[in-house]
């Protein structure tokens, strides 16, 4: 038996390898939108513009992913990761418990100094429109600023609109 199997191994390996690729997809782990409860009250609507681009899709209940990021195992880490965004800042969920947990001054020093949005995120450009420039950064952080002093907390009656 296997010598008959010599030659075909890698057949084999390749239609267990396509099987479990298959099972895969049938595990129900992927981002899901939950309807946004309220928003910050945004200081400008340009800082909510860039908040959007910039941190929406792993830190509000408005995530976008792409076709691809949809498929496992990919979109099990893409989940987690956005499940992690969430628990630590949810832009959708303001003024509740699920908020998150990050303080204000570390919301706007991570934009500040680059570690939000994560390098990864823009790899191989994707993303395009979150690979701030500097003008935007500084834009981004000093809006965040502006709009978690003044309403830290807070969720706003019209969505930030």
């Amino acid at each position: 038996m296997r010598l008959l199997l010599g030659p075909f191994r890698w057949l084999v390996t390749l239609i267990v390898a396509f099987v479990l690729f298959g099972a895969a997809q049938l595990v129900p782990y992927r981002v899901d939108d939950p309807p946004v409860v309220a928003e910050p009250r945004w200081n400008d609507p340009a800082t909510r513009t860039l908040a959007v681009v910039a941190c929406f899709d792993c830190h509000s209940n408005e995530s976008h992913p792409y076709a691809w990021e949809k498929i496992a195992p990919l979109s099990w880490w893409i989940t987690n990761h956005v499940k992690e965004g969430r628990s630590a800042l949810n832009f959708s969920e303001w003024g509740t418990a699920q908020q998150g947990r990050a303080n204000p001054d570390e919301i706007v020093e991570s934009v500040r100094n680059g570690s939000m949005p994560p390098n990864f995120y823009t790899w191989l450009g994707l993303h395009g429109d979150a690979k701030l420039t500097p003008a935007e950064r500084t834009q981004l952080a000093d809006g965040l600023a502006a709009t978690l002093a003044a309403d830290p907390g807070t969720p706003s009656a019209g969505g930030g609109d």
